[in-house]
C-alpha cells in the first residue's frame, strides 16, 4: 500500500483557502510527485456553498499528477459523508478533508473506499 506524503506548504494553502472560504466549503484536487502531494488544482466555474462544493469534471485538464481531492467541511467534523464517500470512490486514490478551525489537528485522509489512512507532513 502506497504511503502518502504532503509538502507543508501544500498543506498550509489548503488550510488558508479553507479559513478563507468559510463559511462555505473550500475544494480542489490534489497533484503529486511520485507519493509526495504538492499542489492543489482548482477547476474553472466551481460553485462553492455552505454544504457543498459544485465542479464541472469535463474541467478537469488530463493530468496524471491528479491523485485525489481535497474539501472542507465548515464545521468540526472531519468524517466522509455520503456524498465524500460517493466522490471518493469515483474519483482518485487520497483524499483531504479539513474541518474548523482549519489547523494542522483538524484534517483527516482518506482512501477511496474512505479508510481514514496516515498522510505525512513533510518539507
Amino acid at each position: 500500500m502506497r504511503r502518502w506524503k504532503i509538502d507543508r506548504d501544500c498543506l498550509a494553502t489548503i488550510l488558508e483557502s479553507s479559513r478563507s472560504m468559510h463559511p462555505k466549503e473550500f475544494a480542489g484536487f490534489l497533484r503529486a510527485e511520485r507519493d509526495v502531494i504538492r499542489e492543489v488544482l482548482l477547476l474553472p466555474g466551481m460553485i462553492h456553498g455552505d454544504r457543498h462544493a459544485i465542479f464541472n469534471l469535463a474541467m478537469l485538464p488530463i493530468d496524471y499528477s491528479v491523485v485525489g481531492t481535497v474539501h472542507s467541511h465548515p464545521s468540526p467534523s472531519n468524517k466522509p459523508s455520503k456524498e465524500d464517500l460517493q466522490m471518493f470512490f469515483k474519483y482518485g486514490k487520497v483524499h483531504i478533508i479539513v474541518a474548523m478551525p482549519y489547523d494542522e489537528d483538524s484534517w483527516r485522509a482518506y482512501d477511496w473506499n474512505g479508510k481514514e489512512i496516515e498522510v505525512e507532513v513533510v518539507g
